[in-house]
């Protein structure tokens, strides 16, 4: 049975993550959810067991839910290991959306813990509605993107949810026709997803959030999945700190795995 693990701390942001995860996973019958208070007050114990026992009961699922109080003063080190001691296969945790797109990764105890590569990390925004997954948007730069893709973690996401996977690329370099290097990488990936029947799109736009908000519109995408790697993608969008918001982070989940 695989675990979950959902961090809270009681804040809206926290419990919309959690009833989003119970949720997510309501009809899968081999999923333990582990709802994660970290704490830094030793005798708060006992108080902090108690609260997860009436969230655990608030939240009513009809899964297995656990409950983890853990006492510490490093909440990434501390989560990092109960998600490696419980061998967790996905981490859910809730965000808010009150910046921009770049905000949502730097600066936050999201990313720091992202950085730890214990798990992958489903990054729930406070706006989100839960909706199926369907349709995944698998963001690229086709930089080694065959050497740097995960494609276990990805492949057992998109089988657990039956989802239609769209390769994306935006590069303002992009001209009348694709390079030969950005043909060989295309071909590499829709070779590594093959039995999902995936399709890739080129994008020539110089503003990444603005491609990525009309694809993702126009698809009708419900999760976002971004590789964690160097010089990535990713991290090219977070230095433009004069980009527009990404409009749509308000309502489309992202799952950040690591390369």
């Amino acid at each position: 049975m695989k675990t979950v693990i959902v961090p809270v701390d009681y804040s809206e942001t926290s419990l919309h993550a959690a009833e989003y995860a119970v949720k997510l996973f309501a009809s899968r019958n081999n999923v333990t959810i582990l709802l994660y208070h970290h704490y830094t007050t030793a005798s708060d114990a006992a108080q902090e067991e108690q609260n997860l026992v009436w969230l655990k009961e608030k939240l009513g699922a009809g899964l297995p839910i656990e409950t983890l109080a853990h006492h510490g003063s490093n909440f990434v080190e501390d989560l990092e290991k109960a998600a490696r001691h419980r061998r967790a296969e996905l981490v859910i945790m809730g965000i808010t959306g009150k910046t921009g797109f770049a905000k949502l990764f730097m600066g936050s105890n999201t990313l720091k813990f992202a950085e730890t590569k214990a798990a992958p990390v489903l990054i729930i925004p406070e706006k989100a509605t839960f909706r199926e997954i369907k349709n995944v948007m698998l963001a690229t730069d086709f930089r080694n993107a065959y050497e740097t893709t995960p494609s276990a973690p990805i492949k057992l996401f998109l089988e657990d949810f039956s989802a239609k996977l769209h390769i994306v690329n935006v590069d303002p370099q992009h001209y009348v026709a694709l390079t030969e290097d950005y043909n060989k990488e295309k071909e590499q990936i829709e070779r590594m997803f093959a039995e999902f029947n995936p399709e890739s799109y080129f994008m020539r736009l110089f503003d990444v959030e603005e491609a990525l908000t009309l694809f993702a519109k126009d698809k009708n995408i419900d999760l976002i999945i971004a590789v964690q790697k160097e010089h990535s993608f990713f991290q090219r969008l977070y230095k433009h700190s004069h980009t527009k918001e990404l409009t749509y982070r308000s309502d489309v989940p992202i799952l950040v795995v690591h390369e």
